[in-house]
This record gives C-alpha cells, structure tokens and sequence, in this order.
C-alpha cells in the first residue's frame, strides 16, 4: 500500500455515519442552496472561529476574490502578498482588478516577513497599496500582532488567506481573526475539508460581512435586486451539512496532526536537511510537514520508489510562473524557498508505522 501525502477518503470514512447522515438529511429536505444547513454552519464556524459572522462561498479563491472587493479593493490598487503561495492567492488578486506587490519570506518559517513588508512601504511611499493578504502557509500563521500594527501605520485592509490554517493560532488566538476578513478555503485535502469545493469569508465587522454576503450572490440584498455588481458563489447545502459533520472532529484531528509532527522531528532530527520551524506564540496546525534539501527532487524520486509520495507545495515561485512572470523582480528566499520545499505525507489517517517508515527511508537516503 501506498503512504498518500494526504487522504481525503481516510477522513471520509472516519466520519462515515455522521457524513452519510448528513447527505441524507439534505437530499431528503428538498432545499439545495444556501438553506438551513448553510445558515447553521456559518453559526457554528464563526463560534469555533471566534468571529462574528461567516459567509459560505463557492470556494477559498473566491473567499479571497470577495473579501477584498468587500473591502473595497478593486481596479488601480496594489495589494501585498508573498510569491511562494499557491496561484490562487494571485489569481484571486487579480479578479479584483489591483495589482499584484510581492514581498519576501522569512526565511526560517517561510512565512511573509513583516520587517521586509514594513521597509518595502517605507520605501515605495506608493498610495494605491491599499491592502495586504498574509498566508498561513503550511499551517502557520504570519505574525500578525505586528503586521497588524504595520497595516494600521500604512492604512492597510488586511485580508488574510487560512486556506492552510483551520485552527492555527498566534498568542492562542486563532488564524482568521486578526484582519478586517479571513477567506477559509474547504477543498478536500484541508484540515477542514468538504466532499468538494468550498470556501469562506469570516470576520467580525457586521458592515463587510454584509457586503460580502450580497457579493456572493449577484449583489441582492433583495432577491432579484442587484444593488452592486455581484456573483455566484454560493456554498451548497451538500457541502454545509458535510461540513457540519466534520466540525466536531477537527479538534481531534488537528491534535493528531500534531503527533505526527512530533514524531517527524524527533525521528528526522540529525538528518542532513532543514525541519519546520514554529515561531515563537505560534500554534501550528500541521497542514504539511514541509523539509527543505537541495536534494529535494532525488529525495522526492527515491521515496517513491517506496511506495511514499510526497508534495511539493509550491515549485516555482508565482512571479517565474509563465502566466505572472516578472523577469525584473527577484525574490531569492522565496525562489529558493521553492526550489527545496518538499512535504512529507501528514494526514489523521496516518498510522504510527506509517510514519516509522517515512522516517526510516528518509533516514536510509541520507545514509
């Protein structure tokens, strides 16, 4: 048997009952889109976030895509974010009409580097930035205390990208909490995942989350009105009811995540590459376990070879990427950064020999 980077089906059948429930009270309900089971698991999300408001949408592109134009964000701003992200951060930029501002990564967290973020608007002095997207890569999150200072110096939105980062914390507070609205992504494979696509916007000013609620569906405030120029991006009931379901585990599952992790490091330490490196006051929730080589293909090759697949996330940098490339900008930590990155198989369905022989064959390939 294969050892899977992740397991979105694992996770189905650990909450089988609850989730096959689920499916069958909202096919028996006669109610498909944005009904009941929408409206319970914004409320029972935004409890377990901490925010006053959630809006369910389509999926985390578009919860990133609206919660900035909920912002205000459209056509001739600029907005901050890093080039070692998934293109969807970009391209969610992007559909709002602003300009995409990249700015380098710390290099031990991988993580935007807010000391780089604050010299970079010292220095470029440029008034159409007008927000920033922090990702929580990997299952940390950015400094947000002090980017949060940082943004209120320049008069910054800060929307911030949790698609990796469902219970990530920062002095014990939760990812997704700390900007004016947070895009949470559901796809599959997150530690929050849906049997399909899915997504997000959270927050807690009543005056975005209502304009980003209109937003999602056409503009309306009243059906069939549209009071602004909105979409379709509406998260299904299906999805709301699978999500209910998984809520209560996410805990439970993080907490294994965890354990795995933890028997990563131990097992790994001595080993000739670089392991994750938590802040300090950070809480990581362990999407990935991401190490770092200059080997990292030959690595990546030899473990297949043994039935174990590992990720890369992400392998070139967005702005060398053919459709965003940028040929006078250098981001050297974030190029490298994506040159080494390679993520080990980390999900709750793991086993603990499973994770014995991740270790071994790492171990064996150094030796």
């Amino acid at each position: 048997m294969k050892i899977l980077p992740a397991d979105p089906k694992a996770s189905y059948l650990a909450s089988q009952v609850e989730i096959d429930a689920a499916i069958q009270r909202v096919l028996q309900s006669g109610h498909y889109i944005l009904g009941p089971e929408v409206e319970a698991f914004e409320r029972e999300y935004s409890a377990w976030l901490g925010v006053a408001g959630t809006v369910g949408v389509a999926n985390g592109t578009d919860a990133i895509e609206l919660a900035l134009k909920a912002a205000g964000i459209g056509a001739g701003d600029k907005v901050v974010t890093v080039a070692n992200t998934l293109s969807a951060t970009i391209t969610a930029i992007a559909a709002t009409g602003a300009k995409v501002i990249y700015v380098e990564i710390d290099p031990a967290t991988m993580l935007l580097d807010v000391a780089a973020l604050e010299s970079m608007l010292a220095a470029l002095r440029d008034p159409k930035i007008k927000a920033v997207v922090p990702v929580h890569l990997y299952g940390q999150a950015v400094d947000m205390p002090r980017l949060m200072q940082v943004a209120a110096r320049h008069n910054l939105v800060v929307v911030e990208d949790c698609a990796q980062a469902h219970g990530a914390t920062v002095g014990g507070r939760n990812a997704g909490t700390w900007g004016q609205l947070a895009a949470f992504s559901f796809y599959p494979t997150k530690n929050l995942g849906a049997l399909g696509d899915g997504g997000a916007i959270c927050g807690s000013d009543p005056v975005l989350l209502e304009k980003a609620r209109a937003l999602r569906q056409y503009g309306w405030r009243r059906r069939y009105v549209s009071e602004t120029a909105g979409r379709n991006s509406r998260l299904d009931e299906m999805q709301a009811a699978i999500l209910r379901a998984r809520l209560p585990r996410l805990a439970a599952d993080n907490s294994r995540r965890k354990a795995i992790a933890a028997q990563y490091l131990s097992g790994l330490k001595g080993c000739p590459l670089a392991l994750p490196v938590t802040a300090k006051e950070r809480g990581h929730c362990w999407h990935q376990f991401v190490v770092r080589t200059s080997r990292r293909d030959e690595l990546r090759a030899y473990l297949e070879k043994k039935d174990i697949l590992c990720g890369v996330l992400y392998p070139v940098a967005i702005h060398r990427q053919p459709a965003y490339h940028d040929a006078t900008l250098s981001l050297p930590l974030s190029e490298q950064a994506c040159a080494e990155v390679l993520s080990l198989p980390l999900h709750p369905g793991l086993s603990d020999p499973d994770v014995a022989s991740v270790i071994r064959e790492v171990r064996a390939f150094f030796a």
